[in-house]
């Protein structure tokens, strides 16, 4: 069904895509952009550290600092290296250069429309596949596509309210290319439902097309996809970059307003180095199906939970393992048509930080793993170090607090080249973001298409605000989460509330009490030892106090309806909606509905 591809010349990629010597100059490059950058913040913190000799205090801070820095360097230079390709012409498409194809030929290929499910709100979940099918139905292609609801429910009512939800599908569209199954065990997590599928009905497709719950893609952007894998045999996965979808939700909308923003020129960089090691971040992506049958089986680490037994963050392993296999792994760099929900709640989101802490810290036990290419073995070493550095940060600003206690003369300590490394160091946390903010700016009609420039800035200012906030609740939770992974604690991953609600005071002083707490001892040692020192932290140290107040309010509804009736913050779904999400609106209105923007 798909046309088989010459051999590809040794001295490029496995589907022919670029040069071998070009990309290994690339990360060349990139290395020794992140090593001068990382070793030249060692070397400042080094001066400011020991301007009068290295008590423990100063040790201990500069171990730190080694741990947690490189992420958020690599971080920046991905951010600057996105900007430059997305503003000079014709260089977008060397970062993805099957993107810039013209492609309309027929789809030969047939493809599974899969959904994962486990103890989610049934009717929102049958929504958003229901959507997408009309979307791929619309197109003239809907022939080469079936749906695959793949439950894992545990509880057996909401596993009744699954079936229902089919049955009424089947009665409206007909039970043609139409298919739910629920499993009786969790065996393997999302890995292994998807792994049961793949044994059991994969021999009938060639491409699968993974979905969340949450998950929602246009027909046309599958279709794309679908057609590049077609032309390139040897892509065997094809991930769409994933931007939140519209939302009630003040909490979440503000969120993914940034995350949309750092992510957009962050995925471009990266994409321009890694490259055929791309990213796979399990759904809304294109999966070739053989290929992940031969070389994408998982194995099981030995020991018990947390760190042993079944792999939990499945996606980057199967990367890994693809890219072994011979076939590349690519990222498709553009907000086209490819969206997921964002958690309504700090809580929710941290709870999900910890499943994804979880699972990346059991990649320290596949780093060995024999025939990985080196790109692929840092993929997973990006990817623990993507947690390893919060501890480490939270460490960071412990100790700064204790600092006055080392005993040194305080009246040496170097005080303006401290702040000016405490100011790269919060340019290095927000430069993803500005760069988003910066692109959008620099694109014709950019800024029209988020409601205007005063609207725009204003949104970005509340994301920064937003932001500052938000770490410390995060990270002190991971941070104590970690600890608790060595005395093995573990999380189990469920169903996750989507949809905007409130929170309760109580509520939140239950989840967020330790943040509280932290917080207030840091301020009191502040004011004991250095009332100075307390002022200048207070961007990396308010978010510990206000928690519980900050949490209650950015989940309140009526805070999301106001936010989104001024249009700040918004996205452009929101300025033009797509038809994929106007028809999800039409479809289940009290889902997914969202006020318009108020004219000014």
């Amino acid at each position: 069904m798909i046309p088989q591809q010459d051999a590809t010349p040794a001295d490029k990629t496995p589907a022919g895509l670029q040069s071998r010597a070009n990309l290994f100059a690339r990360r060349l490059f990139v290395a020794g952009l992140n090593i001068i950058s990382f070793g030249a913040l060692l070397v400042w913190l080094a001066s400011i550290l020991g301007v009068s000799g290295w008590s423990a205090i100063d040790v201990a801070i500069f171990i730190c600092f080694a741990i947690a820095a490189p992420w958020s360097v690599l971080g920046v230079w991905n951010a600057i290296i996105g900007v430059w390709l997305l503003h000079r012409p014709g260089l977008a498409q060397s970062a993805a250069p099957f993107a810039a194809e013209d492609l309309q030929a027929p789809v030969t290929a047939k493809t599974a429309v899969l959904m994962t499910l486990r103890n989610e709100d049934p009717a929102r979940a049958f929504a958003r596949i229901k959507a997408v099918r009309e979307s791929l139905e619309a197109t003239g292609f809907g022939d080469a596509f079936s749906y695959f609801v793949l439950s894992d429910t545990s509880e057996d009512e909401v596993a009744r309210a699954e079936e229902q939800a089919f049955a009424r599908w089947t009665q409206q569209a007909g039970a043609q290319g139409l298919h739910y199954r629920r499993r009786t065990s969790n065996e393997g997590y999302k890995a292994g439902n998807v792994r049961e599928f793949c044994d059991s009905h994969g021999g009938d497709f060639d491409f699968m097309l993974p979905l969340d719950a949450d998950s929602l893609m246009s027909g046309e952007t599958i279709l794309r996809m679908t057609r590049i894998a077609q032309a390139h045999p040897k892509i065997g996965i094809l991930q769409s970059l994933v931007v939140g979808a519209p939302s009630r939700s003040a909490f979440a909308r503000i969120f993914q307003f940034g995350m949309r923003h750092g992510m957009r020129p962050y995925t471009m960089g990266s994409a321009w180095w890694t490259a055929d090691c791309g990213p796979f971040w399990g759904h809304n992506a294109l999966v070739r199906i053989a290929p992940f049958v031969a070389h994408c089986d998982l194995p099981v680490l030995p020991g018990g939970p947390p760190l042993g037994g079944q792999i939990m963050s499945h996606d980057q392993v199967e990367a890994t393992f693809m890219r072994r296999g011979g076939y590349e792994v690519r990222v498709l760099p553009e907000e086209v048509g490819s969206y997921e929900e964002n958690p309504p709640t700090l809580l929710e989101f941290t709870r999900r930080d910890l499943r994804w802490c979880q699972g990346n810290m059991q990649y320290f036990r596949l780093l060995a793993t024999p025939g990985l290419q080196p790109m692929s073995r840092f993929q997973l070493v990006w990817a623990i170090s993507m947690f390893i550095g919060i501890p480490a940060w939270t460490a960071i600003i412990l100790l700064s607090a204790l600092k006055p206690l080392d005993g040194e003369d305080m009246a040496l300590f170097p005080s303006g080249s401290a702040l000016g490394l405490y100011g790269v160091f919060m340019l290095l946390y927000l430069a993803p973001k500005l760069a988003g903010f910066l692109d959008v700016a620099l694109t014709p009609g950019g800024l029209k298409r988020y409601g205007g420039g005063a609207r725009f800035a204003l949104g970005a200012t509340i994301e920064i605000i937003f932001s500052l906030l938000i770490a410390p609740c995060v990270t002190l939770r991971t941070s104590l989460f970690m600890i608790g992974l060595a005395f093995g604690r573990a999380v189990i991953w469920n169903g996750q509330s989507r949809d905007a609600h409130a929170l309760s005071w109580g509520v939140a002083a239950q989840g967020l009490w330790p943040q509280t707490l932290f917080g207030l001892a840091l301020m009191a040692l502040g004011l004991a030892l250095s009332p100075y020192l307390l002022l200048w932290s207070l961007p990396l140290t308010l978010g510990y106090v206000l928690a519980i107040p900050f949490a209650v309010i950015t989940a309140d509804p009526a805070l999301g309806e106001r936010l989104a009736k001024a249009g700040l913050c918004a996205i452009p779904e929101e300025i033009e909606t797509p038809a994929i999400i106007a028809a999800l609106h039409a479809s289940a209105p009290a889902i997914a509905a969202i006020p318009s923007p108020e004219v000014a």
